[in-house]
Formats: structure tokens, C-alpha cells, sequence
């Protein structure tokens, strides 16, 4: 049995900003399935949101809740807004380069937002932010990092956490004893055929919450990006992000037309696509950025220009075929604004938690802002709670698990709770996606 103060599962975002607002007095272990690198947060190409003036805040907060149809937590989305300043300005210190003009800071406008609030680096955030982040939590001597190392249960004494069970990279299991765990595993879309996710997100932390007892909160919620790069090849969709859209491109379908504002939420917007589709039998609809300035389009968006070229498409002179694929999980293991979960001791943050900050539907580029605002709350809570958590070590049954046949439990645990939640949304899309 190994043993440390504040074992985090998880490497993305969340788990890493999280790991750096903990005391250095602390011990902190991290764990994740894949390279520390291989999380949806490293994907993210769009940007982050912020509150760029005090004027701004009304605006924001309307576009946040209208898109989430107005099933937020009002608590969570004034935290997440009003929070946004300070979070921009902690990430710039930490050497995050974001985009910038004669003006100043470069925003830049995504579907759902009425104005222009979205800051960037060129098509990369996601990677921009993990590589700063993880270069500063590298430095640090108390954070111990394991890769390939997969969570297969917690370990609980009654209603209170103990340390979790994992498989390490040779295959053994062992227990972890934590005075705090933190759960950032990230969303569902490793249980999806078709996901901008990694393959091996597939969940976990939400299935072994349900089997656990822990609450559990708007698993219907699972949002379809409008727009992935179609391709009938096995493994993660490209993602054709918002920004795309936010630089004027337009949505055609097969005859040409334009069908849809490309500014609406993504909901709207895969439900505009979805109809056209079935009118004309196809399985994608046409993304078009002719108009637009070919320079402008190599520096805005590198990297998914590149991408395209690659699949024999020019971003700035063809059609890109584009069709709807699953990307981002609202609900997720029920959580307070500062990350406790229904079981003490255990906390959870970005894609894996649910304090409803983003209702039924996510507005663009929220996904970071939120990650982050909360993960840091989460580690104030657990610092002040640390010192009064006694040292209890616990062992478990290891010969009672059967790793290999875990992913297909958990996933048949969560499918099975949509299922209950929203047999519609199941139908339509986890029986063939799954």
C-alpha cells in the first residue's frame, strides 16, 4: 500500500491547476490512463472565455444560460464569470501566451456569444495552457506524477473516502491511501463511436460514483458538437472548432444553400445539420470559408488548416465535409462550487463534475474557464481540510478485481443511466455510437 495527502486521478486541466494551488507542504499524486499530455484538455482549440469588461457581465451571463437552456446554477455561472479575470491573469503569470493585436489582448467570437470575449493561441489553447501547466507542476518536488496508471475503484469506509485501487502500468493492482481524492477524469466520449474525445475517456470516475452510491447529477446532458471533419475512418473525430465558425464560415448543404445562422448554439446548430442531412440521405453537410482571406485563415487557425490539407482539403478554397460527433459531457458526478462530492473527502472537478455551470448545452469555450475556476476553489477547500483528516490506512481485496472486465461494466453503468434519464437522447444516439 502507498500512501500520500491529495491523490489526484487525472492530468488534464482541472487535475494539474488543482495540483499547483495546493501547498507545496502537501504530498500530491497524480494518476491517468494514458501520457499526462492525453487528455481532452490538450485538444481544445478554440480559447477561453472571459469577462473582458464589468459591463460585459450581463451579456455574458445571457449567453451562457440561453444556451444552456437556462437550467444552470445561477451560483455557478456568476462564480465562473466573475471568477474570469483573475483566473486569465494567474495563467499569464504562469507564462500562457495568448494572442494579441495593436489593442492589446486578441478576442475573438464563437457561436452563442453575442459579442467577442474568447481568448486564444492561434487554433491550440488547450495545448498552449496543459504545456505551461505541466511545466510548472514538473517543478515541483511534492507532486509525483504516474502514467498509465488507471483508477479501478475507490476505497470508502461508510460514506467516507480512503484512497482509491489502481492498476499500474505492469498490470498490478495496488491501493493508494489519500487523506483527499480528487476525481478529474474527464467526460464520456471514449464510450462513443464517434467523439472529438481520446478513446480511453470513457467515464470511469462517473460510473464507480453510481455504483457507489455517490449523487450523481444531469447525465442526459451530453452535448454534440455541430461540426468534426467527416471521415469514415475507426477512432477520435477531428474537431472543426467554433472558431471556424466565429471567422464567418458558413454551413452549406449538398445543393449549396446556406441552412442555418452559424452562430447559434451548438445544439441548434446539430439539430440544423442533422435535419438537412436527412432531407438529402447524406451523412455530412459542407463548411465553407471561401470568402475569407487566405492569410487570415494560416494564421487564425494553423493548425486546423493544416489538418485539412493533409485529408486533401484547402480551408481556404474547398468545401470542408463536416457532420455532428459527440464532444463534451454537461452532467457528471454532483459537486458543490468547491468540488466536495456527496462522500467525504472526495472531490471532483472539470468534465467529470457537475455544479451545473453549464446547464443542458455548453457555450463555447467555457470548458477551460470552468476547469479552472472551480479546480482552484477545490484546492482552497482541501487545503484548510487536509491538516484534520487522520491518517487511517485501508487496504483492499485486490483478488475481488477483474480489471478486464471493468471497462465494459462501467460503460453499460452509464449508458444504462442516460438510458433512465433520456431514453430519446439514447436512442438516438447510443445505440448506433456506442
Amino acid at each position: 500500500m502507498e500512501k500520500t495527502d491529495v491523490l489526484i486521478v487525472g492530468t488534464g486541466v482541472a487535475g494539474l491547476f488543482c495540483a499547483l494551488k495546493l501547498p507545496e507542504s502537501l504530498t500530491v499524486r497524480m494518476i491517468t490512463k494514458d501520457e499526462t499530455e492525453n487528455s481532452d484538455s490538450y485538444l481544445a482549440q478554440g480559447g477561453i472565455s472571459t469577462l473582458k469588461t464589468p459591463g460585459d457581465y450581463d451579456d455574458y451571463y445571457e449567453d451562457t444560460v440561453r444556451a444552456g437552456h437556462y437550467k444552470n446554477n445561477p451560483d455557478s455561472v456568476e462564480t465562473m464569470i466573475r471568477s474570469s479575470p483573475r483566473i486569465i491573469q494567474e495563467l499569464m503569470d504562469l507564462g500562457v501566451d495568448f494572442e494579441r493585436n495593436e489593442d492589446g489582448l486578441s478576442y475573438a467570437r464563437e457561436g452563442g456569444h453575442s459579442q467577442a470575449r474568447i481568448l486564444h493561441h492561434k487554433d491550440i489553447t488547450g495545448q498552449e495552457i496543459m504545456d505551461k501547466l505541466l511545466a510548472h507542476v514538473q517543478k515541483r518536488s511534492n507532486i509525483r506524477i504516474d502514467e498509465f496508471t488507471k483508477m479501478i475503484d475507490i476505497i470508502s469506509d461508510g460514506n467516507t473516502c480512503k484512497g482509491v485501487v489502481a492498476q499500474t502500468r505492469g498490470k498490478e493492482l495496488q491501493t493508494i491511501s489519500a487523506k483527499i481524492v480528487v476525481l478529474a477524469t474527464g467526460g464520456i466520449g471514449g464510450l462513443f463511436r464517434h467523439s472529438t474525445n481520446f478513446k480511453h475517456i470513457t467515464g470511469d470516475a462517473l460510473a464507480i460514483a453510481i455504483l457507489h452510491g455517490i449523487e450523481v447529477q444531469d447525465v442526459q446532458y451530453v452535448q454534440i458538437h455541430p461540426t468534426t471533419f467527416y471521415s469514415k475512418d475507426p477512432g477520435r473525430r477531428f474537431l472543426i472548432s467554433e472558431a471556424v465558425r466565429g471567422e464567418s464560415a458558413v454551413l452549406l448543404n449538398p445543393d449549396g444553400e446556406r441552412f442555418v445562422d452559424e452562430l447559434l448554439p451548438r445544439d441548434v446548430v446539430t439539430a440544423a445539420i442533422k435535419k438537412e442531412m436527412k432531407k438529402y440521405g447524406t451523412e455530412f453537410v459542407y463548411l465553407s470559408m471561401q470568402h475569407v482571406d487566405p492569410d487570415k485563415i494560416k494564421v487564425r487557425l494553423p493548425n486546423i488548416y493544416q489538418y485539412c490539407l493533409e485529408q486533401g482539403y484547402d480551408l481556404a478554397t474547398d468545401k470542408i465535409p463536416v457532420t455532428p460527433a459527440q464532444h463534451y459531457f454537461m452532467g457528471g458526478i454532483k459537486v458543490d462550487l468547491c468540488g466536495r462530492t456527496s462522500m467525504k473527502n472526495l472531490f471532483a472537478v472539470g468534465e467529470t463534475s457537475c455544479n451545473r455551470v453549464h446547464g443542458a448545452n455548453r457555450l463555447g469555450s467555457n470548458s477551460l474557464l470552468e476547469s479552472l475556476v472551480f479546480s482552484q476553489a477545490a484546492a482552497k477547500v482541501i487545503t484548510q481540510d487536509v491538516p484534520s483528516v487522520p491518517w487511517e490506512p485501508v487496504e483492499a481485496d485486490l483478488k475481488a478485481y477483474h480489471p478486464e472486465e471493468l471497462p465494459e461494466k462501467y460503460k453499460r453503468v452509464i449508458l444504462d443511466e442516460i438510458k433512465r434519464r433520456d431514453g430519446k437522447f439514447y436512442e438516438q444516439w447510443c445505440n448506433d455510437e456506442d
